[in-house]
C-alpha cells in the first residue's frame, strides 16, 4: 500500500484548491499527524454555495445516461484505488484494515447502485375522470431534482455515508456541497478527485472540510434545498432547527438491541452478536448495544459470548489480525470509559473488558446495568455490550421499545409468530431476523424514528428525497372526446 500524500485540497464548484493546510489529519493509533488537509472558511463556503446554485438548471439538464456515465466512472475508478482508499481510511479513521475494506466495497456498491437507479426516475399517468366535473382530464407526474443540497458527513463510515449521499444526488441531478468530518476528511475528498474527472456542470459539487464552529452556512443558507445530516442527535436536532425552510433528512444515534428467543441457534447468534458489538470498536449506529436473552438460554448464551468477546485481537489497526482499533480520539474513549465505571457503581457486574489505554477501550461486556445508567439510556458509540434476560416475548419487545432511540433492532428466533410480532411492534426503522441490527445492504431503506432521525437512506429511497414531483394535468376538448 502507499503512503498518504502531504497535504491535500479541497473542491471548489469541481476544482482542487490548496488555499492552507490547516486541517491536521492524525493517525488515530499512533496519534502522529498522518497529513494536512485544506480547510474552508466562511467566504469559501459561500463560493461553493453560490457555484451549486448557478449549477442547478445544467444539472438538471443532464440526460439519464450521462448522470449514469459520472457514476459507472466513479465505480471503475473507486476500484482501481481500492488499497489506497482503504490505507487512508485504516489511518484517518483508526478502522481495522479489514473493515476499512469491506467500507470501500460498499462505497463502489452505492454507486454501482446509484448508477443502476440513475435510468429509473419513473413517473406515473393518473387518470383524473372520478367524477363529472373531471370528465376529460388526465394526469401525469414527474419527478424533478429539489436543487442545491447540504451533506454532513460523520467520522464512523467517512466513505460509505459520503457515497450515500453523493451518489443519489448525483442520480437525480442535484448539485451539492459537503462537509467531511473534520477528523475523517480523507474519503470525501479522495471521491472529488474521482468527480474531478468526469464532465459534471461546473458547480456540481464542492467538498469543504470545515470546522463544526464555521459551518453554519451549510445548514442555514437559503439557496440550499435539502440538509442531509448524519451524525449525534443533539447536533442533529439543532441543525434542523435552524434549517429554515429546506427539507432536512437526519440519519442520528441508536442503541440498538438484538433479541435471542429460547429456539436460536446459539453458536450462530452469538459469532452474529460479537461482531455487531464490537466491529470497527463498536462505533457504528446500529452497533448491538443490548443484548436480551431468553431465560432458557441465558447462561449459556453468555458463557459463549463472553469466551468470544475475549478472543477478540485489539491492536494496531493497520495488522491483518486486528478486530478492536482504536476509538476515534482519547475523549470518546475516556467518555465511555466513564459510562462503564458509572454503571459499575450502579450495581451491573463487568464480565470481560473494561480496561483503557488511551484511545484503545477493550470490548467490553456486563450484565445488570440499571435502567437509569447512562450507558442503558444514551447511545455508547464504543466496544461495549451489556446483557439482560427475559422469558416474555412481549416483555423483550417492550425492553427493545423502551429507548428514545428507534434505528434497528435484530431478533434470533425460528418462530415466524414471533418475527412478524415483533415487525409490527417494535418502534424501528428496520427488524432483522436472525442477524444483528448492525446489518445494512445499501440498497434497502435505511433510517429510524423517535430520536434516531428523520427520512430515509439506501439510494432509491434518497433519490426520492432530493426531488419533487411536479404535476401535469391535461384537458381535452369536448369536441375530441
Amino acid at each position: 500500500m502507499s503512503a498518504l500524500r502531504e497535504t491535500y485540497p479541497l473542491y471548489i464548484a469541481n476544482k482542487a484548491e490548496q488555499p492552507n493546510c490547516d486541517l491536521v489529519v492524525t493517525d488515530k493509533f499512533t496519534g502522529e499527524v498522518a497529513t494536512r488537509v485544506a480547510l474552508a472558511d466562511a467566504a469559501m463556503i459561500d463560493r461553493g454555495i453560490a457555484a451549486a446554485a448557478a449549477a442547478a438548471e445544467p444539472m438538471a439538464r443532464m440526460a439519464a445516461y450521462e448522470r449514469q456515465a459520472v457514476l459507472a466512472h466513479c465505480v471503475t475508478r473507486f476500484t482501481e484505488r481500492a488499497d489506497e482508499l482503504a490505507l487512508a481510511l485504516c489511518i484517518e479513521a483508526g478502522k481495522p484494515i479489514r473493515d476499512s475494506r469491506g467500507e470501500v466495497g460498499r462505497l463502489i456498491d452505492t454507486f454501482r447502485i446509484a448508477a443502476e437507479e440513475s435510468v429509473r426516475m419513473t413517473g406515473e399517468v393518473q387518470p383524473l375522470d372520478i367524477a363529472p366535473r373531471a370528465r376529460g382530464y388526465q394526469g401525469m407526474w414527474k419527478r424533478v431534482p429539489i436543487g442545491p443540497c447540504s451533506f454532513v458527513s460523520p467520522f464512523n463510515f467517512p466513505l460509505n455515508l459520503a457515497a450515500h449521499k453523493i451518489a443519489p444526488a448525483l442520480a437525480v441531478g442535484c448539485p451539492f456541497v459537503m462537509k467531511p468530518a473534520s477528523r475523517t476528511p480523507l474519503g470525501a475528498i479522495i471521491i472529488g478527485e474521482v468527480l474531478a474527472e468526469t464532465d459534471l456542470p461546473p458547480g456540481a459539487f464542492s467538498i469543504l472540510p470545515a470546522h463544526r464552529d464555521g459551518a453554519d452556512l451549510f445548514t442555514t443558507d437559503d439557496r440550499l434545498k435539502l440538509l442531509s445530516f448524519t451524525g449525534s442527535p443533539d447536533v442533529g436536532w439543532d441543525l434542523k432547527a435552524r434549517a429554515g425552510k429546506k427539507k432536512v433528512v437526519l440519519e442520528l444515534g441508536g442503541n440498538a438491541a438484538v433479541i435471542i428467543d429460547r429456539d436460536a441457534d446459539l453458536a450462530d447468534a452469538a459469532e452474529r452478536t460479537v461482531f455487531g458489538a464490537f466491529y470497527q470498536s463498536g462505533q457504528s449506529c446500529i452497533g448491538v448495544q443490548r443484548i436480551i436473552v431468553h431465560d432458557a438460554v441465558y447462561d449459556q448464551f453468555k458463557a459463549m459470548l463472553v469466551e468470544r468477546t475475549a478472543k477478540l485481537i485489539a491492536g494496531n489497526p493497520i495488522d491483518e489480525a486486528t478486530f478492536i482499533g482504536p476509538m476515534i480520539d482519547v475523549k470518546e474513549a475516556a467518555r465511555l470509559d466513564g459510562w462503564i465505571a458509572e454503571a459499575r457503581a450502579a450495581g451491573a457486574t463487568l464480565l470481560c473488558g473494561g480496561q483503557r489505554d488511551g484511545a484503545m477501550l477493550a470490548a467490553t461486556l456486563l450484565e445488570g446495568v440499571p435502567r437509569s445508567a447512562t450507558l442503558y439510556t444514551e447511545e455508547a458509540f464504543g466496544p461495549v455490550a451489556f446483557f439482560s434476560r427475559f422469558s416474555d416475548f412481549d416483555a423483550a419487545l417492550d425492553e427493545v421499545n423502551d429507548s428514545k432511540f428507534g434505528l434497528q433492532a435484530g431478533i434470533f428466533t425460528r418462530d415466524l409468530f414471533h418475527m412478524l410480532k415483533a415487525w409490527d411492534r417494535l418502534d424501528v426503522g428496520g427488524v432483522v431476523i436472525n442477524d444483528v441490527p448492525s446489518y445494512r445492504v445499501d440498497n434497502m431503506p435505511y433510517g429510524g424514528v423517535k430520536d434516531s432521525g428523520l427520512g430515509r437512506e439506501g439510494v432509491r429511497f434518497a433519490m426520492e428525497d432530493m426531488t419533487e414531483i411536479r404535476n401535469l394535468v391535461i384537458r381535452r376538448r369536448p369536441q375530441d372526446m
